[in-house]
Formats: C-alpha cells, sequence, structure tokens
C-alpha cells in the first residue's frame, strides 16, 4: 500500500514537473517582473491575467491592488468590467438562437423588431441580424456614443436615436465599429428567445459553465463584493472615477467577469463549446462567430508576419505568424481587457486591468502569445510604453499652450452673456448654457451631472474641460453671424466618440 502511494505521489510530482517545464521561459522566469514592473511604469493599480492551453489553466495570477492607495490584491477571483469582451457573449447568444432554429442571422431586423429604422428606411427594411453583429451598417467608428453611454436614455430610445442618427458611409461599404447595433441585437434575443439579453447569458452560458461571479449588468457592480475599483490617468496622474453606467447598451459592452470566470468561457470556446463533457454552446454557433463578415485591412505587426484583419460576429479575425487569431478588447469606464484565442494551439489568453488609460493588456497578450508561438521576446510593453508617453508630451504641451493663452484673458468676440442659453441637437435633444464665475458651463440633458466648463480663448473659441475626466478636453467653437450666436460644435475624447454634434442655439 505504501509503494502504491509512493508511486501515485512519484507520478502526481512527474506530471507537475512536466506541466511546468511545458510553460514557455518568459512565463516560467520573467512573468511576474514584467508585470509588477509594467504596474508602476503605467500608472496600473491591478492586474489579472489567465493563460489556458490544451483545455487546462496553465496560470491564473492576480497582482497588484483592486484600488489605488489600498492594499486588497487583486486575485482570480477579482471582477473587472470587460467592455466590448461583451460582444463575443452577446454574438454567440444570437448564435445559439439560430443553432436551436429559433432566428436565423439572415432574419430581417424588423421581422424581430418592427419598430427598427435606419436613417435611410431603405437600408431598414433590408438591415439582417448578422449586420448588427459585424458592424457593416454604415456609421462611423463609435458614432452616436456620446448620446448613448453614460446616459438616462433607455434601450428603446437608444435604438430610435440610432435611427434618426445619418450614418457617415453607405450601408455595408464599409466596416464602423456601432455599439448601438449591440444593443439592438440584445433586443432581438429578448423576442427570439423570451427572455431579457441578461437571463438568457446567463441562464445558457454563465450558469452551464459555472460562472458564477460573473454579472451582466454593470448596475450590479457596485454591491459586489471582491471588485476592481475603476480608473484613468489624467495629465499623469492616476485617478479613481466612478463605474459606467452603460445597461442600456449592455449586449454592447456592461459584462463585469473575473479571470477564473473567464477562464471558463475561453477553455468552452477552445473546445468547439464542451465543457465538463457537456455541449454547453453549439459548435455550429462557435463557427458562425468565427466566419469573416467585414474587412478591416491587410492586418500588420511592428515585428512578426500578419497578413489580414477582418471581423466576424463579436470577433476580430486575424492571421498571424500562420496561425488564424480570434480575439478582442474591451474598453469601458476604467477598464481595458483582452480575450484572445488562438484555436489551432488551443490557447486562450485572458488580461484584465483597472485603468482605461494603458496600452499594457495588449502587450502582456502579445507576449504571452509569442511565447507560445516560439516566437523571440520583443518587450511590446517597453516599445507601447514609449510611444504612450511620446503622446502624453505632446498633450502637456498643447495643454500648455492652451493654458498660457487661457491665463492672458483673451476677451470673447461676444459677451458671455450672447453664448448662453439653449441649444438643440436634432437627434441628441438639448444642451444648455449659463455663465457662472466668468465662464461658461455646458449642461445637457440626457447627462446629469456631467457638465463641460468653457474657457476664452479669444474670438469665438472656447476650450472646454469635462466634469468627467473620460470625456477629455476638447477646443469648441461658436458659429457667430451679424454678432447672433449660430451654434456650436461638440466633441468629446476619442475614447468616447470621434465625431461632432452641431448644437444650433434655440433661445
Amino acid at each position: 500500500m505504501k509503494k502504491l502511494l509512493l508511486c501515485a505521489f512519484t507520478a502526481l510530482s512527474l506530471a507537475a514537473a512536466a506541466q511546468t517545464d511545458s510553460l514557455p521561459s518568459f512565463i516560467k522566469d520573467s512573468l511576474d517582473i514584467y508585470v509588477n514592473r509594467a504596474l508602476q511604469e503605467w500608472k496600473i493599480p491591478g492586474v489579472a491575467v489567465c493563460v489556458v492551453k490544451n483545455g487546462k489553466i496553465a496560470l491564473m495570477k492576480g497582482y497588484g491592488v483592486k484600488e489605488m492607495n489600498g492594499s486588497d490584491p487583486v486575485d482570480e477571483n477579482t471582477l473587472f468590467m470587460i467592455g466590448s469582451n461583451t460582444k463575443a457573449f452577446t454574438a454567440t447568444a444570437m448564435a445559439m438562437l439560430e443553432a436551436d432554429k429559433k432566428l436565423t442571422l439572415d432574419d430581417k431586423v424588423q421581422k424581430w423588431l418592427p419598430a427598427f429604422t435606419m436613417y435611410d428606411p431603405w437600408v431598414g427594411k433590408e438591415a439582417m441580424l448578422r449586420d448588427l453583429l459585424c458592424h457593416r451598417l454604415g456609421f462611423e467608428t463609435f458614432q452616436g456614443d456620446f448620446m448613448y453611454f453614460d446616459s438616462d436614455l433607455t434601450a428603446k430610445e437608444v435604438m430610435e436615436k440610432m435611427g434618426k442618427l445619418k450614418p457617415k458611409y453607405g450601408f455595408r461599404s464599409k466596416w464602423g465599429y456601432t455599439n448601438s447595433a449591440f444593443a439592438v441585437a440584445g433586443a432581438v434575443i429578448q423576442k427570439a428567445s423570451g427572455s431579457s439579453w441578461d437571463q438568457y447569458l446567463t441562464e445558457k452560458i454563465f450558469r452551464p459553465l459555472g460562472m458564477d461571479r460573473t454579472l451582466a449588468l454593470s448596475a450590479g457592480i457596485n454591491q459586489a463584493t471582491n471588485k476592481a475599483a475603476a480608473h484613468t490617468v489624467v495629465m499623469g496622474e492616476l485617478q479613481k472615477i466612478p463605474y459606467g453606467n452603460i445597461d442600456n447598451m449592455a449586449p454592447a459592452g456592461s459584462i463585469a467577469s473575473s479571470a477564473n470566470d473567464m477562464s471558463k468561457w475561453v477553455t468552452a470556446l477552445l473546445a468547439n463549446g464542451k465543457w465538463d463533457g457537456k455541449q454547453v454552446i453549439p459548435a455550429a454557433a462557435i463557427a458562425q462567430t468565427r466566419t469573416p463578415h467585414s474587412i478591416l485591412g491587410n492586418g500588420g505587426h511592428p515585428f512578426n508576419k500578419a497578413h489580414f484583419a477582418l471581423y466576424g460576429l463579436g470577433w476580430f479575425l486575424e492571421e498571424y505568424a500562420g496561425r488564424k487569431i480570434v480575439a478582442h478588447t474591451g474598453g469601458v469606464n476604467g477598464f481595458v481587457t483582452s480575450v484572445c484565442l488562438v484555436p489551432e494551439d488551443k490557447l486562450g489568453i485572458i488580461v484584465l486591468t483597472n485603468t482605461d488609460a494603458n496600452n499594457f493588456y495588449e502587450a502582456l497578450r502579445n507576449e504571452i502569445e509569442d511565447a507560445y508561438l516560439g516566437l523571440p521576446y520583443r518587450n511590446y510593453s517597453r516599445l507601447y510604453l514609449q510611444r504612450h508617453r511620446a503622446n502624453e508630451q505632446e498633450e502637456a504641451k498643447a495643454y500648455k499652450k492652451i493654458r498660457d493663452s487661457i491665463d492672458l484673458h483673451p476677451q470673447s468676440a461676444l459677451p458671455l452673456s450672447a453664448y448662453a442659453g439653449e441649444y438643440k441637437h436634432d437627434v441628441y435633444g438639448s444642451m444648455t448654457m449659463t455663465v457662472e464665475n466668468n465662464k461658461l458651463i455646458m449642461r445637457f440633458q440626457h447627462h446629469h451631472g456631467r457638465y463641460g466648463t468653457l474657457e476664452a480663448l479669444g474670438g469665438n473659441h472656447f476650450y472646454c474641460t469635462y466634469s468627467d475626466p473620460i470625456y477629455g478636453r476638447k477646443k469648441l467653437s461658436f458659429t457667430v453671424a451679424g454678432n447672433k450666436v449660430q451654434s456650436i460644435g461638440v466633441e468629446v475624447a476619442d475614447f468616447i466618440e470621434f465625431g461632432s454634434y452641431d448644437f444650433k442655439k434655440v433661445k
């Protein structure tokens, strides 16, 4: 009996040693140093990382802390908002409904949602379900997001305003990342399944995979335990910020999860939907999400070969070093995250961070990916950090120049009272401008608690600083005719939206 126990112990020890030996040297020897250094260099409070290989957890670990200046460490069960990595769940859910013959992805959207419209009625009539999931409706990337995110609009109102917004491009002519389209997809899932989007995900994906800590809706994170706080970096200084209020766009980016829970999702996807001996997700549904739908470009990489970049349904699809890569990133108030699958190598990589102002989440994914593919160590973090710091320096110079101009107290072309009043955007709604402490304060109808402070730059130009740091700082200009204010072009940080909103003065 003792001999049998000794043999069993020896076998387990050899198996553990074999697993350790199978880890790339970067993981075994350098990962802790690499990540801990990055926490300081990038000003990231905490990181969680997981690697799945051949159906098993090769690595799962937390680094740093949940909140700046805190001491509570990140672990494998710490919740992070995963942002747009939510989209793969939404697309998979709709593909599961197709596999269950509840719908087809070629169904017209109006079959399920008769109230769905687009600026061009023909496009509204012809748009299919798969068009919602591959960003080919014709909108510019992030178009409309300022209206939707952190607003008091309901999901129904988001769909209504999306229908009134004129797309920048032609239908199916160009890829443009459209968060609101996924919100519409969530409404279709509810119609076809009889369950709300969050209930469907919980019952069909989270619970069967044992993702017990995962939250579908952002509202739940405020009461959750073991959660990472949201942070950003403003002018080189780390700041804690509120969680995003994005449940009106939940299917686009509201999920909060942990490295441990996400490992189960990734393991099932790499096993064609199987988990614990059961087929939780139909293999056909996974195949649908990985089918190319939209062309992004030829791809590219600073060091290695990458020949094309495409988009499936809720996933970016790339060729890299001879492999098909299925991946996505997620960015939402205070968090950026990455999920990467290399199906041929049965490899999955998850990186979660609790600041939205870093590129380390991509650098770490790249480093681990290269290590497993036998490619040279590149120190992506240093490369991305050099670029990041160069951008920060340029921004600091531009900001100093602006502040120097403001400090000279330039006069506006008209008295500040002439700019005050009520403004209206045809789709967004109303905005008010008031004079307070010799500055203009801009408040928006659907963004209660958030406002912009405008300081004169001379003429009809002003410098706007938003109360929420992720909305950024922008130079805004009024249009004036005959000493009468006509309108103002409103912009926010590119993290939210690239375009401008023309608010016309009505009072």
